[in-house]
């Protein structure tokens, strides 16, 4: 099993993207959140590579994909999902499996309502879409979200500091030992190019846009029922345990599975949930 490191032109924009598996395989399309990139799933892709044609795009702004500047694109969740649906279009995946998490759960649930049709199956680690998943951990994201200021906004800066990107990565695991530096190493790398703190910023503005999306989604899930699988570290500071139990109300036949680990699962079960995915999409 070999991971090709590619670049794809999607519209003028460079997409960099991970790449592994038979090309005759099911396809499955990864998702990365926030803060990070294509990078976190370094230790799922191996798992799977054997059973699945796999992709994993880092998204604008992050990673090694373009990070054009603020005043000639417009960082929304939209747009991030234009680029990733345009993006698919480009590498020829015309039907595939999304795996999201974080970030890429916005950026992917709108791919399946737009494009329904393309979706063969869901698996959501840590992946949101119902309120009662928030925690209250997203109330000073809330306060710049009804009162976009200076204040509220400034106050955000302390979520992109290195040491809240490794407790995001150690908040929750029983044991830290397990959690290589790597993974929050590279993403507070990428967080010291010049203006991507603005982008995030701005990204946490538009979050907003999610959340009134939600019911959109629900709306998506109770029609098509897609096969889905959440994946959830139950330890998570953002995303509580009641946002994957909330995927049975609207797909009764959603299997949930919870692991004793925090936000970025991958870092301590990657083994544990490729074979999850593994017995999940072989049904």
């Amino acid at each position: 099993m070999s991971i090709e490191f590619n670049t794809a032109n999607v519209d003028g924009l460079k997409v960099f993207y991970r790449e592994a598996g038979p090309a005759d395989a099911p396809k499955l399309l990864l998702l990365h959140g926030f803060p990070s990139a294509s990078h976190m799933f370094r230790d799922l892709i191996p798992g799977l590579a054997d059973r699945f044609h796999i992709v994993a795009p880092d998204l604008p702004g992050f990673g090694q994909s373009d990070m054009p500047a603020r005043d000639k694109f417009s960082y929304t969740f939209d747009n991030l999902a234009t680029v990733i649906s345009r993006f698919t279009e480009v590498i020829g995946f015309d039907k595939f499996a999304l795996y999201v998490f974080d970030y890429g759960a916005p950026t992917g649930f709108r791919l399946a309502v737009a494009h329904p049709e393309r979706i063969t199956a869901i698996i959501s680690q840590n992946g949101n879409a119902y309120e009662e998943g928030l925690s209250d951990g997203w109330n000073p994201i809330r306060a710049y979200w009804k009162d976009a200021s200076k204040e509220n906004r400034d106050a955000l800066r302390a979520f992109l500091a290195p040491q809240t990107t490794q407790w995001q990565y150690t908040h929750g695991v029983p044991d830290t030992t397990l959690v290589s530096p790597d993974g929050y190493s590279l993403d507070n790398y990428y967080l010291t190019r010049p203006d991507a703190h603005e982008v995030q910023l701005d990204l946490f503005r538009d979050y907003r846009s999610n959340v009134a999306l939600y019911p959109r989604f629900q709306q998506y899930f109770k029609t098509h029922k897609p096969r889905l699988l959440a994946a959830w570290g139950k330890n998570d500071p953002f995303f509580l345990p009641a946002g994957a139990e909330g995927f049975k109300r609207d797909i009764p036949q959603a299997v949930v599975r919870f692991f004793d680990t925090g936000h970025f699962a991958l870092e301590t079960h990657a083994v544990e949930i490729a074979a999850a995915i593994r017995e999940f999409l072989s049904k």
